[in-house]
């Protein structure tokens, strides 16, 4: 039986055919797009054709019947594009030639390698002799990891890289894409499309870099991935607190990179994901509105997520200690195991909180350190620190200083400072179902 042949199943129509397209293709996406970049050497045309590809087999499969092996079929077709397009590509006859030549009677079909394959023109480095297309067990890892770091290049933007990342790593759509981050299609079409040009002006090479190089990147690459995260859990505009499908992505994509990069912060990020996404049952309501931690029923808590989370912590320990990620994780742990707000070790969170601050100091840092200080030491200390960071002027325009500093007010029964403070706050909130919780904690005030 070929590969083109259909496995008999007539429960299965075009709608069965079409969840299994897209099934395939978030699943394997990364490794048919890096597979196809080391074969042709061009990731803006891997990317290009992997999308014809796919569309075709939209038509196809529900035509003709499913594949046996869906990413073999999606790689073949890719491939008979690639060549397609070489062809039409002036001046580049020889390269289309030994493609061609290469591209033995069935391979098409099967996906098979051709004894004398040789790599397609572009920046992709390859090996004489070997078919880089195929689905090759030992070197699937590397494919995807290249993938990512080529995703996350510095010569992007930070847009450009996050739309890339779940473009092509990911496997999402521009239209999934657009909606995660509540932008038009058609901007995040354009984000991707200059992404790829950019990175075939600048000839990125398609490989795992060694030594700082590799550092560095690692570190730009976990860095999209927590970007993604963070907007998914604490969605920054539009209705929603928490998209969903965008921070599991992240989640999904960390776990493969602690495949791939098994190092200590890298299992720190992958724990501060999972730590999180736990409270996620909890923390929005029937109809959406948000719930803060101290009203949150921790029985809904991912007990899953947690054993993952701490299992991740464990192993993001490293020789120079915790990283950013490992600390920030660890706050994270000391919520998830306690019983409660007042028997959590809010003592233990100031110091990881001053640890974390003079590891990546930001004002959000010690925002949340003013809050874990306030609750283990009392409202008006806290109150203390948080007007510190307004006096310096830090967070100006964003709601978050106005938020923590209603809260404190009020627990210090100075309830018409915090009314104010809630209502300004509300008008900073871009964030739709946040702003209402705001402005709910204002009229709570009003006589």
């Amino acid at each position: 039986m070929s590969e083109q042949d259909p496995v008999p199943d007539p429960a299965d129509g075009e709608d069965a055919a079409r969840r299994a397209v897209e099934a395939v293709w978030r699943i394997e996406s990364a490794r048919i797009v890096g597979a196809l970049t080391r074969y042709t050497r061009d990731f803006e045309l891997a990317e290009d054709v992997a999308q014809e590809a796919l569309a075709e087999a939209l038509v196809s499969w529900p035509r003709d019947g499913m594949p046996r092996d869906g990413a073999a079929w999606l790689i073949a077709t890719s491939r008979r594009r690639a060549i397609d397009a070489f062809r039409r590509r002036s001046g580049r006859d020889e390269r289309y030639a030994a493609l061609a030549h290469g591209l033995a009677e069935g391979e098409a079909v099967s996906g098979a390698a051709a004894p004398s394959a040789r790599p397609g023109p572009g920046v992709v480095a390859g090996e004489q002799g070997s078919d880089p297309g195929m689905f090759d067990p030992d070197r699937i890892d590397d494919d995807v990891l290249a993938l990512m770091f080529v995703s996350c290049h510095p010569v992007l933007s930070r847009e450009a890289r996050i739309a890339l990342t779940l473009r092509v790593v990911g496997g999402l759509t521009s239209d999934e894409i657009a909606r995660a981050f509540l932008t038009p299609v058609a901007t995040v079409q354009a984000r991707i499309t200059r992404a790829k040009k950019t990175i075939g002006a600048a000839r990125v090479p398609f490989e795992v870099p060694d030594g700082a190089d590799r550092a560095a990147r690692l570190s730009s690459v976990r860095g999209v991935l927590y970007v993604i995260f963070t907007e998914g859990s604490s969605a920054t505009s539009g209705e929603d607190w928490i998209r969903h499908e965008l921070a599991h992505e992240a989640a999904r994509l960390a776990r493969v990179l602690t495949r791939l990069a098994p190092e200590p912060e890298t299992f720190g990020l992958l724990a501060l994901m999972e730590l999180t996404a736990a409270r996620f049952p909890a923390r929005v309501g029937p109809s959406g509105e948000p719930i803060l931690l101290e009203d949150q029923d921790r029985r809904r808590w991912d007990r899953a997520a947690i054993i993952r989370g701490r299992a991740a912590l464990r192993g993001a320990v490293g020789p120079a200690g915790m990283g950013a990620y490992a600390l920030q994780a660890s706050i994270a742990e000391c919520h998830a195991v306690a019983r409660s707000v007042p028997e959590t070790d809010w003592e233990r969170i100031v110091v990881l909180y001053e640890a974390l601050g003079r590891l990546a100091p930001s004002p959000v840092v010690d925002l949340n350190r003013a809050v874990a200080v306030a609750m283990a030491h009392g409202p008006d200390v806290g109150l203390r620190a948080v007007d510190s960071l307004a006096d310096r002027g830090v967070l100006a325009g964003s709601h978050l200083l106005p938020g923590v500093r209603g809260e404190l007010l009020a627990r210090l029964g100075r309830t018409a400072e915090a009314r104010g403070e809630y209502l300004r706050a509300a008008e900073l909130c871009g964030n739709a179902a946040e702003r209402s919780v705001l402005e709910r904690k204002a009229r709570s005030f009003e006589s």
